[in-house]
């Protein structure tokens, strides 16, 4: 017996057999394919971009709203329980410094949580205190005071010498600092907002009399963690930590204007020991993080190296500076620094280590591998003359010591030039290597690989060529050619 179709299934069945037909008939030219492949690639970097430049932006995902705080400390308080009103209006100083003096009364070792609720919260800059936490819910706010009369000064950092500036004090930090043990700022992704386009301002038109303050300060310090938050908007420096020990930065977004906001880094490890910076997204006006221990004369005589620090898992931007740099006040000396699985974009340098005679100190034993650059005028920087010093009473033959870097899987495009290393007869590079190296050029001509007075080595192929000065080796590590000298100078800042 045949089966026979209803009118209506067989017209269903018919449409189902042409829309079939139809769609692999489309599919099977291949221009169309790769047009479809580009569309998708195109609209799926246009949202990925999109959301990362937005203001709340943040690569973690976030729950619903009103999600309950939860308790990290024996105690716990409301930041309203001390008259803080989130209006935007009223200034909460008083509140915060309320709370944490009873904070810092309590007698347990770990203390107390202190709630910053949904709102706006306006204050002049407080200072926090040891076995605390700062927890800043989902839609709270902590603003800063734009009247840079309501900013404490304070003396310059002693590895500086002055207030970096200016000559004499430094405005104080919005959230600040001192001597401080297992300090916790973390949250819903609440935001801590500096509010510092009228400091950028008054900057750029030379009316401030002192250095502009950080966000965050924390200094002779210990057991820090910055966690689940947003720092945006800067006056100076975003978060500085300073000759602190064990410091954490994990999961926080960091946002200043791309121009337009003068020395708005996100993070500065400045004569510190044993830091993690990992899973953040920053964009910002100048390095989005750059490795610190002090300015000359006085970094050398202070005497406090950063060394063991890892930065992993970023996302990084910098128009006007570096995605990661170390320097150029170095003169305490950085060493065992890991920068792995980080991705620069549209930067003007991706990675880049700075210094000068005066300096002194060193830099070594610097790791970085799994690097991408994507639209950077110059991907890896190592700069020996960075002539800007504190005042005239450096001294010129104190040189800094570079070598032990090495750069492993790094990969990318639209790079302007991917190298350039300027060592010089003083201040030669030390013991370069570089391996599993392929970045797409957007500039077609030869010296892309810029070389000066550099020793190092190259392990099998990787693409621009590299410059003459370097040592080849195949993949089994075995010398292929060895360079008839380091001290060729093929540097061309016109690239």
């Amino acid at each position: 017996m045949t089966e026979t179709l209803p009118v209506g299934r067989f017209q269903l069945q018919q449409q189902r057999v042409e829309l079939k037909r139809c769609f692999l008939a489309f599919l099977s030219s291949h221009k169309t394919l790769f047009t479809v492949l580009w569309i998708t690639a195109f609209v799926s970097v246009f949202l990925w971009q999109r959301n990362i430049v937005g203001a709340r932006f943040s690569i973690f995902a976030k729950s619903g709203p009103g999600r309950p705080v939860p308790k990290t400390r024996s105690f716990v308080f409301n930041l309203t329980d001390f008259g803080g009103v989130g209006d935007g209006v009223t200034v909460n100083t008083a509140a915060f410094e309320r709370a944490i003096l009873a904070i810092s009364k309590l007698e347990k070792s770990d203390v107390a949580q202190l709630n910053v609720p949904p709102g706006k919260w306006l204050t002049a800059p407080f200072n926090l205190t040891s076995h605390m936490t700062l927890f800043l819910a989902e839609g709270a706010e902590i603003l800063g005071l734009e009247d840079e009369k309501q900013w404490p000064l304070m003396p310059p950092l002693p590895s500086y010498g002055y207030g970096r500036e200016h000559h004499g004090p430094r405005y104080g930090s919005l959230i600040h600092g001192q001597n401080l043990k297992n300090v916790v700022i973390t949250g819903h992704n609440g935001t801590i907002n500096g509010q510092g386009q009228s400091w950028w301002k008054k900057y750029r038109q030379k009316l401030l009399n002192h250095t502009r303050g950080p966000l965050v300060q924390i200094m002779w310090s210990s057991d820090i963690v910055i966690s689940n938050i947003t720092l945006r908007d800067s006056p100076f420096w975003t978060f500085h930590p300073y000759d602190c020990k064990n410091v954490t930065v994990r999961n926080v977004t960091i946002l200043a204007p791309v121009s337009e906001a003068p020395n708005t880094d996100g993070i500065d490890p400045d004569s510190c020991e044993d830091v993690v910076i990992e899973d953040c997204y920053i964009s910002v006006g100048d390095d989005a993080i750059a490795i610190k221990s002090g300015w000359d004369q006085y970094g050398i005589a202070y005497g406090r190296p950063s060394r063991n620090i890892l930065i992993r898992n970023l996302i990084v931007r910098s128009m006007v500076s570096a995605g990661v740099s170390i320097g150029s006040e170095m003169s305490g000396g950085v060493s065992n620094v890991t920068v792995e699985s980080v991705l620069v974009w549209s930067s003007r340098r991706a990675v880049r280590i700075k210094t000068a005679a005066g300096r002194g100190g060193y830099v070594k034993h610097i790791t970085y591998r799994n690097l991408t650059f994507n639209d950077a005028r110059v991907g890896i920087v190592i700069k020996t003359d960075y002539n800007e010093h504190p005042d005239n009473d450096f001294d010129p033959k104190a040189l800094p010591t570079l070598e032990d870097i090495s750069f492993t899987g790094i990969h990318g495009q639209a790079v302007r030039v991917p190298v350039r290393i300027h060592g010089s007869e003083d201040i030669p590079v030390r013991n370069v290597t570089f391996r599993d190296m392929s970045v797409g050029l957007s500039y077609k001509k030869k010296h892309v690989f810029q070389c000066a007075f550099v020793q190092g080595r190259v392990i099998g192929t990787i693409f621009p060529a590299p410059c003459e000065n370097l040592d080849r080796y195949d993949e089994e590590e075995r010398l292929v050619k060895r360079s008839a000298s380091q001290n060729v100078t093929d540097i061309d800042y016109n690239v």
